[in-house]
């Protein structure tokens, strides 16, 4: 029984920072309270003793179902008509939704809903809960780099500034190292578009015909390419800089595994 209690006062010191996370990702107190709740069934669910930072493990696990929420949220509008409008305080509101509300204004609120779920969760958590790049990483099944990479991009929305030019990307995306490799995912191998290949000249080769449908893009905030057929986005082409060339290129068509990507495609000049 004292260990009992011992986790549960452990866990509601916790709840005001967890409460204070999800709210910055959700926008809504009930899907708040659904959240906090499903974090502390999880941890009744866990070897709470084997936890060393159980602060930091209760920050994952909202993270994870925030993130899950989101993505859900997301997937559930089946027509684009804006972005989700966060939940407004009630007319007589509990002490604890007075002082989420206070904790983050509602403008700022709107413009993180125009985030994608992964930008907005790595900035959330390293712009305003100081979580390192390397804890986020694996919460969004990214490197730690690429976390940084969504951080800073959510960061220049956040702040109104407009994203890197799409002339860089043009540029870069034009070049190809000499032993540039090309490797593809069953998928996109079944479209007969981009088998294994090797050399600047065989890659060349194999694009032609397919200009028209890739497009500049950012993917999970790094550089890539769109390949956009019959109104949907069919390939995307994650692509690894090497100086100023192209040194390698992951071809990834697997529907279920292009739904994991924030990709954003950038309108050409």
């Amino acid at each position: 029984m004292d260990e009992k209690n011992s986790l549960t006062e452990q866990f509601e010191a916790n709840r005001p920072r967890l409460r204070a996370v999800a709210y910055r990702m959700l926008g809504s107190t009930a899907e708040v309270d659904d959240a906090v709740q499903e974090t502390w069934l999880r941890l009744g669910r866990t070897d709470a003793a084997a936890v060393d930072n159980l602060g930091g493990w209760l920050t994952t696990v909202i993270a994870r179902i925030c993130l899950d929420m989101l993505r859900s949220r997301k997937s559930r509008r089946e027509e684009p008509i804006g972005p989700h409008v966060p939940e407004p305080i009630a007319d007589n509101p509990s002490e604890r939704e007075t002082e989420l509300a206070d904790s983050v204004g509602a403008a700022l609120l709107v413009v993180l809903e125009t985030l994608a779920p992964a930008e907005r969760l790595a900035f959330v958590l390293h712009d305003m809960f100081a979580v390192p790049f390397e804890e986020i990483a694996p919460i969004v099944g990214r490197t730690p780099a690429a976390a940084r990479q969504l951080a800073s991009r959510a960061r220049r929305r956040v702040q109104g500034t407009p994203p890197a030019p799409d002339a860089d990307l043009s540029r870069q995306l034009a070049v190809l190292a000499p032993d540039v490799v090309v490797r593809a995912d069953q998928a996109a191998q079944r479209l007969g578009s981009l088998p294994v290949i090797r050399g600047a000249a065989a890659v060349a080769e194999s694009f032609k015909g397919r200009a028209q449908a890739a497009k500049p893009a950012l993917v999970d905030g790094e550089i890539g390419v769109a390949v956009i057929f019959g109104g949907a986005l069919r390939i995307v082409l994650r692509v690894t800089i090497s100086g100023d060339r192209i040194a390698a290129i992951d071809a990834t068509a697997d529907a279920s595994e292009i739904e994991t990507f924030d990709v954003e495609v950038l309108e050409r000049n």
